[in-house]
């Protein structure tokens, strides 16, 4: 790699410590709190350097092309890589993760700025790590430290083995005060305590459900029995007090049909007789199967139970915005719940579930479902990233998460729908789980059978009148290398049984026409 000129240090501390990272011919990580402010870190440095690299070039080239369009957040970052700058956040999409990560390790990239997530779960080590940001917004609360566990994380980064024989970890202060809350905090605080997950009710309804529907527990007694032995008891103390939260799980689970119980021998527990047998129902054991939350398992089954002559893609989608698994949901900001009520007014014939009153402390959440849904709504009529960017402020990466769980979750009400015997509404899931992959209205849906047919490709086809894989075999083969490119026209002819190898494709670019020649 080229020695890379910098210019003159500024008065911002973080760049001048990544620059000097980079004078030292070494690596650094940047910690900060938001998505906004990782960009806007890494693009500040990146302006501090004059000279770039030709594998940055061609590295900028592939993190362009990690979308089929690119959007404005994919050029920032474009920027910055030229100048062996990145940022990280769940923003970016799979490709362009693993491509800064692998530029990362092999050298080529030398700054990261990035939110925390990239100290968690993945080996990146740098010789420094740069603390911008050691407070986060905690909603009412304003801004709040972050816990020491996660400044030890961060700082945990700094040396790399084999490397370096030390590393550095540095956090930056404004003020005189700020440096010496951080070294109160943080260089002399305590890490906090390790909590058992199982005390989060989502948590233990689950592992509670899963443990009867593999038969790993078969009764009342042997469930407490076994609660007894893990570390949340351990912690907890109070085992009465766990046990009359396991029997009330117990008593939703049997209530939604996912449990039965049966007579067993007497098992006194506290003022309680546990002398049942307890077993999953078909519909319990699939939904443990599927890694559901039973409570987003019953509410999806409730919502199923009303679908009527008004049910839409947009029902379906706004059951499946409104569940556990799908949070963070969007957020609606201030300005933006009148507009949304405006919609809600629009679709509220179409919607599985009743609207909580607006005072009631569910409104709030049930709005931001309804701008989740309007968000997959707007996916499927086919609108692209940088739309969504705009409309919704929500990231490539972060709309293929938002993707995946919405297909997870209409597959889990597909099978909760067949189970149920609830025929008549399984088309319909398959038609929207579809329209979710490839973001496309339902009349593309035929064309998009066809290997290397997309969502660009197919309604290019059907804007050109071929609307069906009859219109396909058809059409005439010049018609699609026009639209396609010969390629594509080639490989779509041969998967309708018509072969074309043996004809040559000529075109005159001056007059737009494609003739066709034997060989």
């Amino acid at each position: 790699m080229r020695e890379i000129e910098i210019l003159r240090p500024t008065d911002n501390h973080t760049i001048n410590l990544a620059l000097d990272t980079i004078k030292r011919n070494k690596q650094a990580l940047v910690f900060v709190n938001t998505k906004r402010s990782a960009e806007k870190a890494a693009e500040d440095i990146s302006k501090q350097i004059k000279k770039q690299d030709e594998k940055l070039e061609e590295l900028s080239e592939q993190i362009l092309k990690a979308l089929s369009k690119p959007t404005k957040q994919c050029e920032r970052l474009a920027r910055c890589i030229k100048k062996g700058t990145a940022f990280h956040h769940a923003g970016l999409v799979a490709k362009q993760r693993e491509l800064i990560e692998d530029s990362f390790r092999h050298g080529l990239i030398k700054i990261i700025c990035s939110t925390p997530t990239l100290a968690l779960g993945v080996d990146l080590p740098a010789f420094r790590v740069i603390i911008k940001d050691l407070k986060r917004y905690g909603g009412s609360f304003g801004m709040k430290w972050i816990p020491v566990l996660e400044y030890l994380q961060q700082s945990g980064r700094a040396g790399r083995p084999s490397f370096d024989k030390y590393g550095e970890s540095i956090a930056v202060s404004s003020t005189e005060k700020e440096k010496d809350a951080i070294y109160e905090n943080y260089i002399l605080g305590k890490p906090e305590e390790v909590y058992s997950k199982l005390a989060v009710e989502p948590v233990l309804r689950n592992y509670l459900l899963s443990l009867i529907a593999t038969e790993f527990v078969t009764s009342k007694k042997e469930i407490i029995e076994f609660f007894e032995k893990t570390f949340w008891a351990y912690q907890f103390e109070d085992m009465q007090k766990l046990e009359s939260i396991i029997i009330r799980m117990l008593g939703l689970l049997e209530e939604w049909k996912f449990i039965e119980t049966g007579a067993k021998d007497d098992f006194v527990s506290g003022d309680e007789v546990l002398n049942d047998n307890v077993s999953a129902t078909i519909l319990g054991k699939r939904i443990a199967e599927l890694y559901l939350d039973p409570l987003t398992a019953n509410f999806i089954i409730e919502c199923l139970k009303k679908v009527n002559n008004n049910t839409n893609a947009f029902s379906f989608l706004q059951v499946v915005a409104h569940t556990i698994e799908m949070r963070p949901l969007l957020r609606a900001r201030v300005k933006e719940v009148e507009e949304i009520e405006e919609k809600l007014i629009e679709y509220s014939n179409n919607l599985l579930e009743d609207e909580p009153a607006m005072f009631d402390y569910e409104y709030s959440e049930f709005i931001n479902s309804i701008k989740t849904a309007l968000f997959f709504k707007d996916w499927v009529e086919e609108k692209d990233e940088e739309f969504l960017l705009e409309q919704y402020n929500i990231r490539p990466g972060e709309i293929r998460v938002k993707l995946d769980n919405a297909n997870w979750l209409l597959y889990a009400a597909g099978e909760l729908s067949r189970i149920l015997k609830m025929q008549g509404i399984i088309k319909d899931i398959v038609k929207l789980r579809l329209r979710i992959r490839y973001g496309v209205k339902e009349e593309l849906l035929t064309l998009l059978k066809l290997k290397n047919i997309g969502r660009v490709r197919a309604r290019k086809l059907y804007f050109n009148k071929i609307k069906t894989i009859g219109d396909v075999k058809k059409a005439e083969f010049g018609t699609l290398v026009q639209i396609l490119g010969k390629n594509i026209a080639l490989d779509v002819k041969e998967q309708v049984g018509q072969s074309f190898k043996n004809i040559k494709v000529k075109e005159n670019k001056r007059k737009g026409q494609i003739s066709l020649n034997d060989y």
